[in-house]
């Protein structure tokens, strides 16, 4: 898989996923087997820029592999601009969000909302084309609802102004993530332009990752809600997609210690007070198969400092090993 000069180690990438892809969790899925970890969507809108959530999702220092950073907005002007801040600031590939089905961001006209109309799509994807000399990429929906799957159309267009590769949720924006993921419209994409495709959605499995690109011939898949608390998900769908073989779930030990290595990134990236309260809902996706009656869950979302959740973890395993 490659995206303009980039050559990914695998076709494996983490979507961009808002409060959970910070550099923390990209770090560790990439030590985990995957090719791509997109950063969480940064608005184009200048005046939030200095804001500490905007300068977290900034924060690219140390990072390793190759740096994809998503933005959003409906003003091409903006999103140029947008764009070639975080260029300035380390970005190697800049992402277009036209996939987010959340409603404070579709009532911005930003997100899946840009989908209702292609002429904005193209006058963004052309603006922020322009813009920087890094690949572009996009990421959509198969259209905004049922009725209007254009996302053969909007393939078109982005392929046209200059996208390196199309990143693509198998879900309309009304479907939001209800029901099942659909391929058919990725299928269609795939055979109707040039440019790399990425299949997103459902992908929950190393069987259904190869299912999934072979029947769509997407290039590539893209891994969101699967990872979250299963970061080694991609170690086992390459692994798969090379060999054939399933490798075993990873031992409680190693769960551990992923699981605390992740713990003291957060507490470290966001500080002190914030570093716990994110902290909790990975631990709770990462225990979701051994705390099965959520009573160490409800004891660990009660404590606020890093030392506490520390030593709370490391006796939850203690006793559980």
């Amino acid at each position: 898989m490659q995206i303009g000069p980039y050559q990914l180690e695998n076709n494996l990438m983490v979507a961009p996923m808002a409060g959970i892809t910070d550099r923390p969790f990209r770090q560790l899925c990439r030590s985990l087997g995957a090719g791509l970890a997109v950063s969480e969507m940064l608005s184009c809108n200048p005046k939030v820029w200095q804001t500490a959530k905007s300068m977290g999702r900034m924060d690219h220092s140390g990072e390793s592999g190759i740096r994809s950073v998503q933005i959003a907005g409906a003003d091409p002007e903006l999103m140029a601009q947008a764009a070639q801040f975080n260029v300035s600031n380390g970005a190697q590939i800049i992402d277009i969000n036209m996939g987010c089905p959340a409603k404070k961001v579709n009532k911005k006209l930003a997100g899946s909302a840009l989908l209702q109309y292609p002429d904005l799509v193209e006058a963004i994807v052309k603006a922020v084309v322009e813009a920087v000399d890094v690949p572009v990429t996009l990421k959509i929906r198969t259209g905004w609802d049922v009725d209007n799957r254009n996302g053969v159309e909007i393939a078109a267009i982005a392929e046209h102004n200059g996208i390196q590769s199309l990143a693509v949720h198998g879900r309309t924006r009304a479907c939001m993530y209800k029901g099942y993921a659909e391929y058919d419209t990725i299928k269609a994409i795939k055979g109707s332009v040039s440019i790399p495709v990425v299949a997103n959605g459902d992908i929950s499995s190393p069987q259904k990752a190869k299912q999934v690109l072979e029947y769509t011939g997407a290039d590539a898949i893209m891994i969101g809600r699967a990872a979250q608390g299963r970061p080694w998900i991609f170690r086992e769908i390459d692994h798969y997609l090379k060999t054939g073989e399933i490798l075993p779930p990873p031992a409680i030990t190693e769960v551990r210690s992923i699981l605390m290595e992740h713990l003291v990134n957060l507490h470290q990236f966001y500080g002190e007070a914030m570093g716990p309260r994110i902290a909790r809902k990975h631990v709770g996706w990462y225990l979701q198969t051994h705390d099965e009656d959520r009573q160490f869950r409800r004891v660990f979302n009660a404590l606020e400092t890093p030392e506490t959740q520390v030593d709370a973890l490391n006796e939850y395993f203690e006793t559980y090993c």
